[in-house]
C-alpha cells in the first residue's frame, strides 16, 4: 500500500490559509497531512497540529530550512507542536538528538540537498548508501527522498535503489503532479508520497476544490492496493 500525505504547502512553504484549507478536508478520508517549517510560525504549527489531530489525522512537518540554526529552531518547534513525524532536514545528528525520546518519527533527507526549494544531487548509489546509513540509526525511522527533485536521475531507478537500501519507510517528496508519477512510486516500493503545490494548482483529477483533488488522489492510491 502506498500512503498519500497532503502537504498544506506551495513553493516549499506553508500556505497562508492552511487552517482554512484543513477545515475542508474533514470527511475526505485523509490520514496524513503535513506542512513545512517555512511559512508557519511555531504557534501556527501547533494550531495546525491540534486541528489535524482533532480530525483524526497524523501530522508531518517537513524541514526545508537551509541553515543549521534554522533547522535547530524548526526541530524545537516540531517538538512543541506535537507533530507525529518530522521529515527532511540535512543535519541528522541534530535531529536525532532533539527528537530522542519524543515518540516523533524522524525521516531525514538522504543525499546532498541544495537550495530552497530543495533539490537533490548526487549519484544514485551514493544516495542509496546514505539512506542505508541513516536508517541504521536507532533514532531514524526512514528517509524523505526528493525523487522528482533530482535533475538527472531516473526516478524509478532512484526510488527502487533507496527502497532496497533503507530499513524503514521511504517517503517520496516534492514535485509529484501526475497520476503516472504516483503509479511509478507505488511500483518502486515507496511507503508514501507527498503532494502540495500540484493540488493547489489543480493539476490532478478531482475538480476545482482542494478536497475534491485530495479525494481523487486517495482513490488512486486505493486502486493500487486492490
Amino acid at each position: 500500500m502506498v500512503e498519500f500525505i497532503f502537504m498544506l504547502t506551495h513553493d516549499d512553504r506553508t500556505v497562508d490559509d492552511a487552517l482554512e484549507v484543513l477545515e475542508t478536508l474533514t470527511g475526505t478520508g485523509l490520514r496524513y497531512v503535513g506542512f513545512k517549517d517555512v511559512g508557519a510560525t511555531p504557534a501556527r504549527q501547533r494550531e495546525l497540529t491540534d486541528r489535524a489531530h482533532d480530525a483524526g489525522m497524523e501530522v508531518m512537518l517537513e524541514v526545508v530550512s537551509t541553515s543549521v540554526d534554522e533547522e535547530f529552531e524548526s526541530l524545537h518547534a516540531a517538538r512543541d507542536a506535537g507533530v507525529d513525524w518530522v521529515l527532511g532536514g540535512t543535519n541528522p545528528d541534530l535531529g536525532m538528538a532533539l527528537l530522542d525520546d519524543t515518540g516523533i518519527r524522524y525521516c531525514p533527507f538522504p543525499g546532498t540537498i541544495i537550495g530552497h526549494p530543495s533539490e537533490l544531487t548526487g549519484e544514485i548509489e551514493d544516495i542509496a548508501r546514505d539512506a542505508k546509513v541513516l536508517s541504521g540509526h536507532g533514532g531514524v525511522t526512514g528517509v524523505d527522498l526528493l525523487t522528482y527533485r533530482h535533475r538527472t536521475a531516473d526516478p524509478a531507478e532512484l526510488t527502487r535503489a533507496v527502497v532496497a537500501a533503507c530499513s524503514g519507510p521511504v517517503i517520496a517528496a516534492g514535485s509529484v503532479s501526475r497520476v503516472e508519477q504516483i503509479e511509478l512510486l507505488a511500483a518502486a516500493g515507496a511507503w508514501g508520497f507527498t503532494i502540495g503545490g500540484a493540488i493547489f494548482e489543480r493539476k490532478l483529477p478531482g475538480g476545482d476544490t482542494v478536497a475534491g483533488q485530495v479525494r481523487a488522489v486517495l482513490d488512486i492510491t486505493n486502486r493500487k492496493t486492490e
